[in-house]
């Protein structure tokens, strides 16, 4: 076999190790997916940078940039532009783990390296944050190229996807400089007809080059938030005050299930040589970057996702140079925590997308001629209305973002409703329980939920409108009562 054809092979593995997880995952997506996705519908409508159609500019997407990259796609409205972020996610993840096997099969002679290529179908939260319609996917990919380019002889280009990575995902720029600087040591490509390299400038000079492009993305994103919104991190880090108690235990149950297990081989590191240190290395800091932003609320490892592919390559690197029978274990464990994930939430978080749309088709009646809504979750309601919404949360809304409490707990006055002009109100009911009588006595699932129905004339205020029947999405939508009607009006 040519090494051309071996090359196509192993790169058609790899994208399909990729793909068919993801495909069978298709159907997950998470509320703020479709926050981005109404963010670029009123930018294909010509509307401006904005989450309300007459609201102000805002920085309620975390990755700047990412809702002008689904506006063209977007003029059908929200959920066209979900629809074409979960095909680019799906794709770009495909096409890097092609070039990630590709880099896994280049880590030694060994047959046991591509052990570590198992990891990659194994990985729910891979599959799932392809095509969540987030930007997840496309970060992944970067992620994913920023390892495997400079195995495959571009380690400047690596270093460019770990800057762009690291852009869209702040989070990410330990990891960005940590790999750009460690790329530097990967083998370098022969020249044509098996010759030395040319040569190249000096490695100080290379390595400065590397932390530019892994660097300048990020500072570049930073200056420009800072600039139209007067602040360099994004809303999303005022809105949700980082917890380090909380991280530190995200952190640490993502180790645990998400394949870092097959990387445990201290006798086996020293035997590494500096690139595959380096992996390693880049692969700690972000997780200890992680712990230190708070972690995440949202489901499936979301935050260490765009790091796994390196996870993937390094395990191949261990592998080359521990004891095979201790690498089958450590592989094993790893692939046992990821699939019992897989097993565990697989099922349930391919049923999101569906679910999601089921309400939004339920309660879009019920939420017709609806001014101004508040709710917790925004983004669905924005694929069900266009009226304006105020986001309990503060992530799409300074003013909120800055009130004392978490994104889910914020101290909401009751005075802010009536000065918003907010006609209805939008409450997740807490899992498994009913809506009780009056409204007002019911157990809702967040903080700000409990405390909004728990303001004195709430019950007065607004009269329950309708209930999704989606048994796990149970949102109540209620509607502001008449000037004129009074307490004792019954329901609508």
């Amino acid at each position: 076999m040519t090494g051309r054809r071996r090359s196509l092979l192993v790169a058609l593995a790899g994208a399909l190790s990729a793909l068919l997880p993801a495909l069978a995952l298709s159907g997950f997506t998470v509320d703020d997916a479709l926050i981005t996705a109404r963010y670029a519908h009123h930018l294909a409508r010509g509307l401006g940078y904005r989450f309300n159609a007459a609201g102000p500019v805002t920085d309620g997407v975390t990755p700047l940039g990412w809702a002008f990259v689904l506006a063209p796609f977007a003029a059908a409205g929200p959920l066209a532009a979900l629809a074409a972020a979960k095909a680019l996610g799906v794709v770009a993840w495909t096409l890097a783990a092609g070039a990630l096997a590709l880099a896994i099969d280049r880590a030694s002679d060994r047959p046991v390296r591509f052990a570590a290529l198992a990891l990659v179908p194994a990985s729910a939260p891979l599959a799932a944050w392809s095509a969540a319609g987030m930007e997840t996917g496309v970060v992944a990919a970067l992620g994913a190229l920023s390892v495997a380019l400079p195995a495959l002889g571009s380690a400047l280009a690596g270093a460019a996807c770990a800057g762009a990575a690291a852009a869209l995902r702040p989070e990410l720029l330990p990891f960005a400089l940590v790999v750009a600087l460690a790329a530097q040591a990967a083998p370098r490509a022969e020249g044509a007809g098996g010759a030395p390299p040319r040569p190249e400038r000096p490695a100080w000079a290379r390595a400065l080059a590397a932390l530019a492009l892994a660097g300048v993305p990020f500072a570049a994103v930073a200056v420009t938030r800072l600039a139209i919104f007067g602040r360099a991190a994004p809303l999303a880090a005022l809105a949700k005050a980082p917890d380090a108690a909380l991280g530190a235990r995200y952190a640490l149950a993502c180790f645990l299930l998400t394949g870092p297990v097959a990387l445990i081989a201290p006798v086996a590191w020293r035997a590494l040589p500096a690139w595959p240190r380096g992996l390693l290395a880049a692969i700690a800091v972000h997780f200890l970057a992680v712990a230190a932003a708070g972690g995440d609320w949202m489901p499936l490892s979301r935050l260490v996702v765009p790091a796994l592919p390196a996870v993937a390559l390094a395990a191949a690197h261990v592998a080359s140079v521990a004891d095979a029978r201790a690498t089958a274990l450590r592989i094993s464990l790893a692939l046992a925590g990821q699939l019992f994930v897989m097993i565990r939430v697989g099922p349930t978080a391919a049923r999101v997308g569906v679910d999601r749309l089921r309400v939004v088709e339920e309660l879009r009646g019920a939420l017709a001629g609806a001014e101004v809504v508040a709710a917790l979750d925004i983004g669905w309601l924005g694929a069900a209305t266009g009226a304006t919404l105020v986001d309990l949360a503060g992530v799409t809304d300074p003013a909120i973002a800055a009130l004392p409490g978490g994104h889910t707990t914020k101290r909401i006055p009751g005075a802010l409703l009536d000065a918003r002009g907010v006609d209805a109100l939008v409450l997740l009911l807490a899992e498994g329980q009913a809506l009780a009588s009056p409204w007002t006595a019911s157990r809702f699932a967040r903080g700000v939920e409990l405390h909004l129905a728990r303001l004195p004339g709430a019950g007065e205020a607004f009269a329950l409108a309708a209930v999704s029947g989606v048994p796990h999405l149970r949102y109540v939508v209620l509607r502001r009562r008449a000037a004129e009607e009074g307490a004792g009006v019954a329901p609508r």
